[in-house]
């Protein structure tokens, strides 16, 4: 099957400095040219190097079965080229490099993978989270659009994100055959505290087909100027599309801020990658 990472986004977050957060200087090159995927983390290869970020994403997606992988970049992004194409070339997936000219937003780079996916269903998944590789094998074996639906009680036990925070996801509600009815984007603290633990949230991981792309193409911008892909998906919902929603639970690491760094390498220490 083939895997869509969004690896465009401008790392608004990541840039900007946060009290407490120390980084080594390799890290904080990552972090300060937006490139948070290229975060050195984790464990070392054989020259000594810290492995990236997104060697985990793509190992994971290998073990699910995704042996073609698109990777919405930027034209700038000659690092994230030259690692996969020079210094490190994966040997389990094989990497496509899809442009989105400039970033506006993850609708918008879900469609500059539209001639690469052609017919064929696909996933979509953002660079700077590692999902649990059995909920990457239920989306595979979906027969359908779809996506994970994590548990919100479970997301903060497990993966270490602050309760505060959950509520700058999305909110799902379902229906009572298990499709998705409706998805509020970022519905603040005290939305999610009152949904209660049970309460399923998106973490941006999806199975689609092509229909997603006249969504894409039809969703306004947010209030942030932005072609949102959870507001397109909600768009198609509206317009009659399905898509399945699979309760989820398990460990998701989230390298959105540098506050997470030092979490997430502490995490994936001695944990092997084989992209």
């Amino acid at each position: 099957m083939k895997a869509v990472i969004l690896a465009r986004g401008l790392a608004r977050r990541m840039r900007a400095a946060e009290d407490g957060a120390r980084l080594e200087a390799d890290q904080a090159a990552a972090a300060a040219s937006g490139q948070k995927a290229m975060m050195p983390i984790g464990a070392r290869r054989a020259d000594g190097r810290l492995r990236p970020f997104l060697d985990f994403v793509l190992s994971e997606l290998a073990d699910a079965g995704c042996g073609q992988v698109g990777l919405v970049i930027g034209p700038e992004h000659d690092a994230i080229r030259a690692w996969y194409t020079t210094v490190s070339p994966p040997e389990r997936v094989r990497v496509h490099f899809l442009v989105q000219p400039e970033p506006l937003g993850t609708a918008n780079a879900v469609l500059a993978a539209e001639a690469w996916v052609g017919d064929d269903p696909f996933l979509v998944l953002n660079a700077d989270n590692l999902y649990p590789a059995a909920v990457l094998r239920a989306l595979v074996a979906l027969d359908e659009p779809g996506l994970p639906g994590f548990e919100q009680g479970d997301l903060i036990a497990r993966s270490g994100i602050p309760a505060e925070r959950i509520g700058s996801f999305a909110l799902l509600e379902c229906t009572a055959d298990g499709y998705l009815s409706r998805i509020v984007e970022k519905p603040g603290a005290a939305v999610m505290a009152a949904a209660g633990d049970r309460a399923l949230v998106s973490m941006n991981i999806w199975r689609f087909d092509r229909a997603i792309f006249d969504a894409c193409r039809q969703v306004p911008r947010s209030a942030r100027g932005e072609f949102e892909l959870p507001e397109a998906v909600a768009l198609a919902v509206r317009q009659g599309a399905r898509l399945r929603v699979l309760p989820s639970t398990g460990e998701i690491l989230d390298l959105s801020r540098r506050g997470d760094v030092d979490v997430v390498a502490r995490r994936l220490a001695g944990r092997e990658a084989r992209p």
